[in-house]
């Protein structure tokens, strides 16, 4: 027979709350059913982690067939600059039928962002299918949505399989374990994974945001001053840190200044790309069935209109924009201005028409936009290629995913070094703080609601 549980004393204001919160996450781990959630939930890891492996080689396997195998077998040395026109309406076709015949319409639309969960078993099929028909295809999207959603997903249908208690606590616990899990394989680090999803699901809300900007601002801030002092003075304080090789410059004014000011330009253009995302999932939910192949075909007309004017591929405007930014890192000299800027047009473009009709991710095109808005404006007196590139990645997923921790998280991880996080942090808040402080828009409507003209009155108003 269980004993009730005490009733909570009263506590002064400003007085016992701490040791109170501490008494209750002791009863929680204490807890024989929590224990039993957190074990569970860590066996769910495995087979996610697996599932989620071969959720990825399956698109990377795609993708290479229909970018480069095709391309050869057909006598050509690459695709084509007419490659994307019959490619995405084909993509914009098979997902509209998932959209509209399948349970969970396919997961989420990615201009609404990043969100926990995002599907039950019975969608489960649904994400799957949408991804690997509009993914490898050439959508401008990348594949952290859908992994979130499979996650969530498989964690659900292990959960009915092994018939757990479908608590609201439970379920959520294990949805966020299982899309940490699958998260984690795409951007290979536990770490991004947990605090990404952490971020996601908003625990704490406003308050978090209020409490954690001024925070992240000022150990930004802090991190100059030091190292700037470690730099003037010579002298060690013999903190924690590990020697990496790589040719990463020293931080200096030039580098600061221009970041911050990359961060509010990056800010209002990502602002404005998923602004037309939401225009696009307007025009969609109004014809579900033809809005995304004509949404897609536009996407494929950036593509190839992008190739006749550079002569580059039409994949760097198509496809997620990760193995595109492997290579611009690599060799950030290789792209004139001209294809910078051409590329950052036509991507953008793309990535809203995406954003609005097809089923992805918003994350890597989001970083491509900013790394090479870095490497264009690397060229600025005092900026270098490597803050350019670290700080428009910075601003441009903080912009794009509202998500200034996670942001600052995923770029020190990409980066392998620790050499360019102030800036890093610096370029992530001014951008998250620029973009909220902008107009938010107009909502996403559901599928099928009609859109009225401009200045019509709803059913049933009067004048």
């Amino acid at each position: 027979m269980t004993q009730p549980e005490p009733k909570p004393r009263a506590a002064a204001a400003g007085s016992g709350t701490q040791p109170e919160e501490a008494d209750r996450l002791r009863e929680m781990l204490r807890s024989p059913g929590y224990l039993r959630t957190l074990v569970f939930c860590g066996l769910i890891g495995i087979p996610v982690s697996l599932v989620a492996f071969w959720f990825l080689v399956a698109l990377h396997e795609l993708e290479h067939l229909m970018w480069s195998d095709l391309p050869e077998a057909l006598g050509r040395s690459g695709p084509p600059w007419w490659w994307p026109l019959p490619l995405l309406p084909v993509a914009g076709v098979l997902v509209a039928l998932v959209v509209t015949h399948l349970p969970g319409a396919g997961g989420h639309i990615p201009a609404k962002g990043l969100q926990p969960g995002g599907a039950t078993s019975k969608a489960l099929p649904g994400v799957i299918i949408a991804a690997l028909v509009g993914l490898p295809l050439g959508a401008t999207l990348g594949p952290e949505a859908p992994l979130i959603a499979l996650g969530a997903g498989l964690a659900m249908l292990f959960r009915d399989l092994a018939r757990a208690p479908a608590t609201p606590q439970t379920m959520a616990l294990l949805g966020a374990a299982g899309s940490a899990a699958a998260i984690a394989v795409i951007f290979g680090n536990p770490l991004i994974g947990a605090v990404l999803l952490m971020e996601v699901a908003g625990v704490g809300g406003p308050q978090l945001f209020a409490v954690m900007l001024p925070a992240l601002l000022s150990s930004g801030v802090g991190a100059l001053v030091f190292t700037g002092f470690d730099r003037w003075t010579g002298l060690d304080t013999a903190g924690l840190r590990l020697e990496l090789s790589g040719p990463f410059p020293h931080l200096d004014t030039g580098d600061v200044v221009w970041s911050l000011l990359m961060a509010v330009v990056i800010g209002v253009l990502v602002h404005l790309v998923f602004a037309g995302g939401r225009l696009a999932a307007s025009f969609v939910a109004a014809r579900p069935v033809a809005a995304p192949v004509l949404c897609a075909l536009g996407a494929g007309v950036c593509g190839a209109l992008y190739a006749v004017i550079t002569g580059r591929s039409p994949g760097e405007v198509a496809l997620s924009g990760q193995a595109t930014m492997a290579q611009m890192s690599a060799d950030p000299h290789g792209w004139g201005v001209g294809a910078l800027i051409a590329v950052l047009a036509f991507k953008g473009a793309a990535y809203a028409l995406c954003l609005g009709s097809l089923r992805g991710g918003p994350v890597f095109p989001a970083l491509f936009l900013g790394a090479a808005t870095g490497v264009l404006l690397a060229p600025l007196p005092g900026l270098g290629v490597i803050p350019g590139m670290a700080a428009g990645m910075a601003a441009a997923s903080a912009a794009a995913l509202k998500l200034p921790v996670s942001s600052v998280v995923l770029v020190a991880m990409l980066l392998g070094s620790t050499a360019m996080i102030p800036v890093v942090i610096l370029a992530a808040v001014v951008a998250f703080i620029t973009t909220e402080l902008l107009p938010p828009g107009h909502g996403i409507p559901p599928a099928g609601t009609p859109m009225r003209p401009a200045g019509a009155r709803a059913p049933g108003s009067h004048a």
